[in-house]
C-alpha cells in the first residue's frame, strides 16, 4: 500500500468483484430489462487513478495520463482525473485534458481532490477550473493510512465540505461513501453527486463490497443527493446493469481500462469499453 493492492490480502477488492453477482439476485428481472435497453455509453466513465510510475509501470506520469485519457475519450467514455503526491499527478491529469481540449474545446472531466485542508483544496480546484465538469473530494483516501500520513489528509466535516461545495462553481461530489459516517455527511451536505467507492478495495475501515453497500443504502443516498455514482470490481456489462438497477446514474471503471491500455493501446481500451456496454 498504496498501489493497486489492498489490505487483508485484497479482501475488499475480491468482495467488490463478487458483490455484483450477489446483488444481481436481488432483482434479476430489472437487470435483464436494463440489458435489453442496449448501449450503456452515456453512463460509463474512467475511474480516477494516479501513480502511473509506482503502480502501472509507465516511465512517465504525464505520458500515462494523456495516453489513458485520450484512449478513454476515443472509446466514448466520460473522463475523470485524480489527485496524488507529488502535485505533478493532478497537474498531469489537468494538462492531459487541456491537450485534448485542443481537439474538442468543450471536453471536461470530473476532478477528484484529496481531503487536504480546505486551503489546499481550493488551490487545486483553481488549477482544475479550466477542465472540471465536477469537483469532488476523495474522502475515502483518508482511510488509507500510508496516504493519510504521507500528505496530512483530514477527516472532512460537513461544514468543510459545504464550504468546498459553495466555492466549487460546478457540481460537487463526495467520493468514497462506504461507511455509516459517510452517510451522515451525505445527509447533511446533500451533494450533487454521492460516489460509492472503497478506493478499489484499499480502505480498511469496513469489510464488504461497494455493490452490497449500494444495495443496502442506495435509496437513502439517492434521497440526499442529485445522483449516485459507483465503482469497485465492475467487470462486465452485467455488472454495469446491476449497478444501474440499484440506482447508480454513472459507473466508473479503473483497472480494466489501464490493463487494456498497457496490453494493446487505444484499440484495446475501445474493445474493453465495448464489452462493458453490451453482452
Amino acid at each position: 500500500m498504496p498501489g493497486m493492492g489492498g489490505v487483508r490480502h485484497n479482501e475488499n477488492f475480491r468482495l467488490n468483484c463478487d458483490g455484483w453477482e450477489v446483488c444481481r439476485k436481488h432483482d434479476g428481472q430489472a437487470v435483464q430489462a436494463l440489458l435489453e435497453q442496449g448501449d450503456f455509453a452515456p453512463i460509463l466513465r474512467n475511474a480516477p487513478v494516479t501513480g502511473a510510475v509506482e503502480n502501472v509501470g509507465y516511465a512517465d506520469e504525464q505520458r500515462f495520463y494523456y495516453d489513458l485519457l485520450r484512449a478513454a475519450h476515443k472509446a466514448d467514455l466520460r473522463l475523470s482525473i485524480g489527485d496524488g503526491t507529488p502535485d505533478l499527478k493532478l497537474q498531469s491529469g489537468i494538462a492531459a485534458i487541456q491537450r485534448l481540449q485542443a481537439e474538442e474545446s468543450a471536453l471536461r472531466a470530473a476532478v477528484f481532490i484529496k481531503p487536504y485542508d480546505n486551503k489546499r483544496i481550493f488551490e487545486r480546484a483553481a488549477w482544475a477550473a479550466p477542465v472540471a465538469e465536477v469537483i469532488g473530494i476523495d474522502i475515502d483516501s483518508y482511510n488509507i493510512a500510508t496516504m493519510r500520513n504521507l500528505v496530512q489528509l483530514e477527516r472532512k466535516t460537513a461544514a468543510q465540505l459545504k464550504e468546498v461545495r459553495k466555492r466549487a462553481g460546478v457540481p460537487f461530489a463526495i467520493k468514497g461513501v462506504f461507511c455509516e459516517e459517510d452517510l451522515a455527511l451525505v445527509r447533511e451536505v446533500k451533494p450533487d453527486i454521492a460516489y460509492v467507492s472503497n478506493h478499489g478495495g484499499r480502505i480498511d475501515t469496513r469489510t464488504g463490497s461497494t455493490a452490497e453497500f449500494l444495495l443496502q443504502y442506495g435509496a437513502e443516498l439517492r434521497a440526499n443527493c442529485g445522483e449516485l455514482w459507483v465503482d469497485g470490481g465492475i467487470r462486465s456489462a452485467l455488472d454495469v446493469a446491476t449497478a444501474l438497477s440499484l440506482g447508480a446514474a454513472q459507473v466508473l471503471i479503473g483497472r480494466p481500462f489501464i490493463t487494456a491500455l498497457c496490453k494493446g493501446g487505444e484499440a484495446a481500451v475501445s474493445a474493453a469499453a465495448s464489452a462493458f456496454r453490451t453482452l
